[in-house]
């Protein structure tokens, strides 16, 4: 069997930047401009394991969204179980670190269940609705509880009583750190598995063309629930990892908005490709955390009036870049390498609705890596 070499850099990539990302904490380097501290310092730490998470529950999201073209208003309540089951386990019932883990791993299976089982009976918009309102049902739920139980608008704090001393304090940022990186991890390697399944294939069939896979004798309706259950257990993982590196729940976690930055991730990196979701999440993720403090600094505070007041709103500088990355960069930032000449514009509608068509020819995401 011969390799090519685009196959054994396909095979490499991954496993070298691994291993780069997990050097991180020991190295002592200041990196100007993008960081305020060494790259082992806690602060930097926390914003670079903020980044891996999320990046990792993008990648969850695009195998519903760019593998198998369910779009999702709801992706946050799975991810937000993750995060609130496992606090009040161990903050409100004082539950050790392991129970609370299997509880909440078990409300992640059990629950996307039975929500895709009703959802997935309608399609297409009808499909993102429902999701968008099991979502709010779940936000009022946090929000209107008892204070006793979800902390309300307030938030739930973390006792960290029950955890392990290595994710206790400060000077353990890095282990924090190193979970995110294995999170992350963990769900490229299942997502890389489950797409080049069995299973994985026919979601790609349901993306091009669900009646197509229903004439061939398969049963779309199965495919879809396995799909949706997965990438909603991988999202609630992550919500665990996220309470630990976060300490704390909020009820930011389950608005739309939350769902809303995953597809803008999503669309950013490109969708259904190797490490689009991934690089988007991160990209997001680091300016998310880092321009607040960039449009506080006296440089820009310095500008006129006419530069000031733009570059002072974090959300502006997020969604000028959205929108520069979609009309120019349509495939997303992953697919600059596979983008030919005279693609542009053209491509705009398919990278952002997964096995879209433009004059007839269906626009397929493009593998990168």
């Amino acid at each position: 069997m011969t390799v090519t070499p685009r196959a054994l850099l396909g095979a490499l990539l991954p496993l070298v930047l691994g291993l780069l990302l997990a050097a991180v904490p020991l190295l002592s380097l200041d990196v100007p401009w993008l960081f305020n501290g060494p790259l082992d310092s806690p602060g930097t730490l926390q914003v670079l394991a903020a980044c891996l998470v999320l990046g990792g529950v993008a990648m969850s999201y695009d195998l519903l969204f760019g593998y198998t073209g369910l779009l999702s208003f709801g992706h946050a309540l799975p991810f937000a179980l993750g995060v609130y089951v496992s606090a009040i386990a161990l903050t409100r019932w004082e539950w050790g670190m392991w129970a609370a883990l299997g509880l909440t791993l078990a409300v992640g299976l059990v629950v996307p269940l039975g929500l895709g089982a009703v959802g997935l009976r309608v399609g297409g918009i009808a499909f993102a609705m429902v999701t968008l309102a099991f979502a709010q049902a779940g936000a009022v739920l946090v929000q209107k509880n008892p204070r006793a139980l979800t902390g309300g608008d307030e938030g739930l704090g973390l006792s960290f009583e029950r955890l392990p001393d290595f994710f206790v304090g400060v000077l353990n940022t890095k282990n924090l750190y190193w979970l995110a990186l294995a999170y992350a991890a963990f769900v490229f390697v299942v997502v890389r598995w489950a797409v080049g399944s069995s299973p994985g294939h026919v979601w790609q069939a349901i993306r091009e063309n669900e009646q197509r896979v229903e004439v061939l004798g398969l049963h779309p309706y199965r495919f879809k629930l396995m799909v949706f259950v997965l990438s909603s257990f991988l999202a609630t993982a992550g919500g665990v990892v996220y309470l630990l590196v976060f300490g704390g729940a909020t009820p930011a976690v389950i608005s739309p908005n939350f769902t809303l930055a995953l597809l803008v991730m999503v669309v950013i990196g490109g969708t259904g490709t190797r490490f689009g979701a991934l690089l988007g999440g991160v990209l997001y993720t680091y300016l998310d955390q880092r321009l607040p403090s960039l449009a506080g600094s006296s440089e820009v505070q310095g500008l006129p009036g006419i530069l000031r007041t733009p570059l002072s709103e974090p959300l502006f500088l997020l969604g000028t870049l959205f929108i520069l990355l979609v009309l120019f960069v349509p495939g997303g930032l992953t697919g600059l390498a596979a983008r030919g000449p005279g693609r542009g514009l053209r491509r705009l509608e398919g990278s952002l609705r997964p096995g879209g068509t433009s004059g007839g020819v269906t626009a397929q995401p493009e593998e990168v890596g």
